[in-house]
């Protein structure tokens, strides 16, 4: 197989393909955990936030987070390594936890049902690398109810600009409107609420994430999503509720919209149509 065959996702074999976009999904995800760790802590650090390590997402080298030893290749392997370390640091024996396996094994889903839906090619690499974009804008919300304008911004670009490139006029003007809907749809939203009750319902991440995802998949599935989001929001709050220990804090919407659009992603028109959409998306002519 020469180069330009290689490069030929259309020409690999369906199991090749599938083996190779998983293992990229779990690969690119344990990138993402260092993501999540390490852009907080540089966002705070710029903020002018006393106390906080200077660090880069390519500095300092992995290493544990309790004894600081560093990790060489053989524990750095997505899954693998925790597996064979028993979920253990091989030199302090303390807990790892469990959030960077459980990320990078929904990574590896995501890039298996990615590959499903969009088939080999170019459009199954794009759509993967927006989906664990989502997925460390949802992680990093849940912890720090924060959702970064150094992802969520060039998100609304890429999208645009993947959709100029190789869309259909009709899909452009509808990702164009989707972000700006995306955006002024949830603002608006956040500004009648701090009206009525006095309190800020939302952060101006949410506002941004949600642009983003218009950007991506287009106006007519702000719907779908913003549906999908809040039944999702609604059935985390009631199992929260049944936790003695909560006491009615605030809690994240931005990983409720991830689940909302990559359940639309990855499910499209017949997942709509099942969720009882699918005239929401026939008379907006919805063209994903």
């Amino acid at each position: 197989m020469n180069l330009d065959q290689l490069l030929n996702f259309n020409l690999w074999p369906n199991s090749l393909w599938l083996v190779f976009i998983t293992l990229l999904g779990l690969v690119v995800a344990s990138f993402i955990n260092v993501v999540i760790y390490r852009l907080p802590l540089i966002l705070r650090r710029e903020w002018g936030e006393a106390g906080i390590p200077e660090v880069s997402l390519s500095w300092p080298a992995s290493h544990c987070p309790k004894c600081k030893t560093p990790l060489n290749w053989r524990h750095n392997l997505p899954l693998v390594s925790w597996l064979i370390q028993q979920g253990k640091c091989t030199q302090c024996k303390k807990r790892i936890s469990l959030q960077y396996p459980l990320v990078e094994l929904i990574g590896g889903i995501l890039a298996l049902l990615i590959a499903w839906r969009f088939g080999a090619g170019l459009s199954s690499l794009v759509y993967l690398g927006f989906a664990l974009s989502l997925l460390a804008l949802a992680v990093i919300d849940a912890q720090t109810q924060l959702l970064p304008d150094k992802i969520t911004l060039p998100l609304v670009w890429a999208g645009l600009i993947w959709h100029w490139l190789f869309s259909s006029s009709t899909m452009f003007d509808q990702v164009f409107l989707g972000a700006l809907l995306g955006y002024l749809s949830l603002w608006s939203l956040f500004w009648v609420f701090k009206l009525l009750t006095g309190r800020e319902g939302m952060g101006y991440g949410d506002f941004k994430l949600l642009a983003a995802m218009g950007a991506w998949l287009g106006a007519p599935a702000l719907v779908p999503v913003v549906l999908l989001a809040s039944a999702s929001g609604l059935i985390a709050a009631l199992i929260l509720k049944l936790n003695a220990k909560w006491q009615g804090q605030a809690l994240p919407f931005g990983p409720h919209l991830v689940v909302g659009c990559l359940v639309l992603l990855i499910g499209g028109k017949e997942l709509a149509a099942w969720l009882g959409l699918a005239a929401w998306l026939e008379i907006t002519r919805w063209a994903f």
